[in-house]
């Protein structure tokens, strides 16, 4: 049995084995040290987050029965894609690809707030009125398909080896749960960890109901790419603690944290006022202009002026 063959007949168990372990881990230190009082009762959006992500799953599974892995094997026996042309050792042949593939999913996920149609699918993710490792996987249906898709395609251009995108993989969705985790990391550690990978305090900053804030910290796995393309926000102006998450619209618990709410959420509402559209943006000295709605905030309050301020909660 070759390398690929081994690794197709094992990608299952491989990538299940690590989203319930992280799940478990996560849930766990959440219990142990967490970050902020939950609003929401934690069974009701378990048990709902929990439905989509197994809801999803199995679509997945019936839509592309060999997922992602498979389409790199695929690919690789055909010979699509750089990798497949370029004499690169193995090794890194798999760090690149898993570094371009984190690349393009920072790019989906700035796409998914740039497209009106996609934000509406997107915004199920961000509706959650709580922040804890299960919002890391509740995704809509129709985007997960999307997504896979997008894989596909990233797989075909860029030929990785079976072996990167199954970490790739495993990477993402345990990252995903990390996160978002309610979890209280130690200030010097934290610091000093959001160079390597992103953390929970610098990822809530994207879940606040800011629309500014919201458009800031895209990443997923690596967080280069939000200081690269100027994206990186460093704290919420009210604070992780007191900062409010979700979607300014949306805060029914019946429609955002029950599973018929989630699925019917792109289908509700006009097409207008979607999140980049509404980026805030500081119109004169000591003020904030937000589209269709104008706050006013002081200019000499630190944490509430420059997009990279370290200043902590």
């Amino acid at each position: 049995m070759t390398a690929t063959e081994l690794l197709m007949e094992h990608e299952i168990a491989v990538r299940l084995g690590f989203f319930f372990g992280v799940l478990v881990f996560m849930a766990g230190w959440e219990i142990m040290a967490p970050r902020r009082i939950l609003s929401v009762s934690k069974r009701l959006r378990w048990a709902n987050n929990l439905a989509l992500v197994f809801l999803n799953t199995a679509l997945v599974r019936l839509l592309f029965p060999a997922a992602a892995v498979g389409m790199a094997a695929f690919a690789m026996d055909r010979g699509w894609g750089l990798f497949s042309t370029l004499d690169a050792p193995y090794w890194l042949a798999v760090v690149l690809s898993v570094i371009a593939m984190d690349l393009v999913i920072y790019l989906q996920h700035v796409l998914v707030h740039a497209v009106p149609a996609l934000w509406r699918l997107h915004r199920v993710h961000h509706a959650d009125l709580d922040y804890d490792v299960t919002t890391g996987a509740r995704f809509h249906p129709i985007e997960i398909i999307l997504s896979m898709l997008i894989k596909f395609a990233t797989i075909a251009l860029l030929g990785p080896p079976v072996l990167a995108v199954l970490l790739f993989e495993v990477l993402l969705s345990a990252t995903a749960m990390f996160n978002h985790g309610n979890v209280r990391i130690p200030r010097n550690i934290e610091r000093m960890l959001r160079w390597l990978v992103v953390t929970p305090d610098m990822h809530r900053v994207h879940h606040s109901v800011e629309d500014d804030e919201a458009n800031s910290n895209f990443g997923f796995n690596l967080p280069w790419w939000d200081h690269l393309f100027g994206t990186y926000r460093a704290q919420p102006r009210a604070g992780h603690l007191n900062m409010t998450l979700g979607i300014h619209k949306y805060r029914d618990p019946a429609q955002v944290e029950r599973l018929p709410g989630m699925l019917a959420l792109p289908f509700v509402g006009e097409v207008t006022g979607y999140a980049i559209n509404r980026r805030g943006w500081k119109a004169s000295a000591g003020s904030y202009a937000v589209t269709g709605e104008r706050r006013q905030v002081s200019a000499t309050t630190p944490e509430r002026t420059g997009r990279t301020t370290g200043m902590r909660p």
